[in-house]
C-alpha cells in the first residue's frame, strides 16, 4: 500500500431522489410497517448530509457514496420489459433508493488483514430481494472509481444462489484501525419467519478472496429469535470498533462460544453485552439501538444513534447508565435521520466502514463541509419533496429523478457514471 497514514472512514450512501415507501423488504419491519406511506426524498437526502455534518464536526474523515441510476432500465430489459410496460410491483423494484443503505454495498477487509496487504473490497449480490439483487453493477462500478489505486481490490460479487448482504454482516475487532484485526462474519440459517440473508458460504468465499488469515477469521451464527424478531442483517443487533464489541445478549446462536472465541484472539477485548432482561429485542429492534455509528474520538469511544433510541425509555435508561458507569462508550450522539428508519434503515445502515490512506482514494468521494454544501444545494433544487405510491408510475416522475441524479454526478464532476 502506498506510504501514509491510513484512517476509518465512513462513506455514506446518499438517499436518492426516488426514495419510497414501498414495502418491499420482508424481515425489514420498519419497511413493511410503512410501505404505502408517503416519502419525502428531500428531507430524507438533508438529513443524511446533516448527519454526514455531524461526524466532520467530531473530527471523523467523511466520504460519500451516490444514487443509482433509477429506474434500472437495464434490469427491466433483461426481464423483458420496460418500466412503462412493468407491472407495479416490477416499476416498485426498479426505482427503489435502497442502494443509500452503503453497509450492503460490500465487505471491506483493511490491509492489515490480508496477506497482501491490500484493502479488499467485494461487492454484495444482495440476492435474496428482488429490489436489491440488480444493485451490485452500479455499486461495482462505482467502487471501481471511488478505489482504483493499487492500493484496492475491489471483487465482483459472490455468485448466487449464495446470498451475501456485505458490511451488514461483518465486524471487525482491533487495537487500532492500522493494525491487524480480527474479522467476523455473522450468517443465518433459514428456518423461521423470515428469510436468512447471510448465507455462510458467501461469507466464507469473500474471506478466502480478502485472502485473510483463517486463525483470526469467525464465522458466527446469528440467533434465529434476533431474524424472527426483525434483525434482518446482524447490524441490527451488534456492532463492533476497536477492541469493543457492543451485543445484544440474543444476538448470536452460541454467544459463549463467541465470547471465547475472541477473548483468545484479542486477550483485550471488551465485550458489552446488553442483557433481554434490559432491553428486549423488540426494543432493540425498533429503536435501532445497536444499528449506530460506534467511533473513536480523542475523547474515547462515542456512539451515533437515531432519534428513535433516545424516544425508547428501555433503551435510553440502559445507555443512561452506561454512559454514567465506567463503561466503554463515552459519549452519546442523536442524529435525526427518520426518513430511512422509516424504511428500516439506521445511521449504520447509511454507511459503508473503509479503512485506508484517504490520498489513495479518488478525492470526488471524501466531503467535507463546503462539498456537502454544494451537494445540499443540488438536492435542495431537484430532489422531490414528497413521493406517494400513486406516482411511481408517472412517466413526470421518473424524468425528474434522473435528471436529477444527473445534476448531482455532473456536479461532481463525476460524468462517468451517469450511465452506470
Amino acid at each position: 500500500m502506498a506510504s501514509g497514514t491510513m484512517i476509518e472512514i465512513n462513506f455514506d450512501g446518499l438517499i436518492g431522489p426516488s426514495h419510497n415507501y414501498a414495502g418491499l423488504s420482508p424481515g425489514n419491519l420498519a419497511a413493511t410497517r410503512n410501505a404505502g406511506g408517503i416519502a419525502h426524498p428531500r428531507a430524507a437526502a438533508l438529513q443524511g448530509i446533516a448527519k454526514m455534518r455531524a461526524n466532520l464536526d467530531l473530527g471523523l474523515a467523511q466520504g460519500i457514496l451516490l444514487p443509482h441510476p433509477r429506474p434500472d432500465h437495464r434490469w427491466l430489459a433483461r426481464l423483458a420489459t420496460s418500466y412503462a410496460d412493468a407491472p407495479g410491483h416490477l416499476q416498485a423494484q426498479a426505482v427503489s433508493a435502497s442502494a443509500m443503505w452503503a453497509a450492503n454495498a460490500a465487505t471491506v477487509s483493511p490491509a492489515p488483514d490480508t496477506r497482501d496487504g491490500r484493502c479488499h473490497l467485494t461487492v454484495a449480490n444482495l440476492g435474496t430481494m428482488p429490489h436489491r439483487s440488480h444493485e451490485w453493477p452500479a455499486t461495482l462500478a462505482q467502487l471501481r472509481v471511488a478505489f482504483a489505486h493499487d492500493a484496492f481490490v475491489v471483487h465482483p460479487p459472490i455468485p448466487l444462489p449464495f446470498g451475501d448482504e456485505g458490511a451488514a454482516n461483518h465486524m471487525r475487532l482491533c487495537a487500532t484501525h492500522d493494525a491487524a484485526g480480527v474479522e467476523i462474519f455473522v450468517y443465518g440459517e433459514a428456518g423461521g419467519p423470515f428469510p436468512a440473508r447471510q448465507h455462510r458460504e458467501a461469507s466464507e468465499a469473500v474471506a478466502r478472496a480478502h485472502q485473510l488469515d483463517p486463525a483470526r477469521t469467525l464465522f458466527v451464527r446469528q440467533s434465529d429469535a434476533a431474524i424472527a424478531a426483525g434483525a434482518f442483517h446482524n447490524d441490527v443487533v451488534a456492532v463492533a470498533n476497536g477492541t469493543v464489541l457492543f451485543t445484544h445478549e440474543h444476538a448470536f446462536a452460541d454467544s459463549e462460544r463467541v465470547y471465547d472465541d475472541l477473548r483468545r484472539l484479542m486477550p483485550g477485548v471488551e465485550i458489552v453485552e446488553v442483557p433481554a432482561a434490559r432491553v428486549s429485542l423488540a426494543d432493540a429492534v425498533s429503536s435501532y439501538l445497536f444499528n449506530a455509528q460506534l467511533v473513536s474520538l480523542d475523547t474515547g469511544m462515542a456512539l451515533i444513534l437515531p432519534e428513535e433510541a433516545r424516544a425508547n425509555a428501555a433503551v435510553w435508561g440502559w445507555l443512561q447508565a452506561h454512559v454514567g458507569g465506567n463503561g466503554p462508550i463515552r459519549r452519546l450522539e442523536v442524529v435525526d435521520v427518520r426518513e430511512s428508519m422509516a424504511n428500516g434503515g439506521g445511521p449504520a445502515c447509511l454507511r459503508l466502514r473503509v479503512v485506508a490512506d484517504p490520498a489513495t482514494i479518488d478525492p470526488r468521494f471524501l466531503v467535507d463541509h463546503a462539498s456537502l454544501d454544494r451537494i445540499a444545494a443540488i438536492v435542495t433544487q431537484h430532489w422531490p419533496e414528497h413521493i406517494a405510491p400513486s406516482e411511481i408510475g408517472d412517466p413526470a416522475f421518473v424524468r425528474r429523478i434522473e435528471t436529477a441524479r444527473a445534476a448531482l454526478l455532473e456536479s461532481l464532476d463525476l460524468d462517468e457514471l451517469i450511465e452506470s
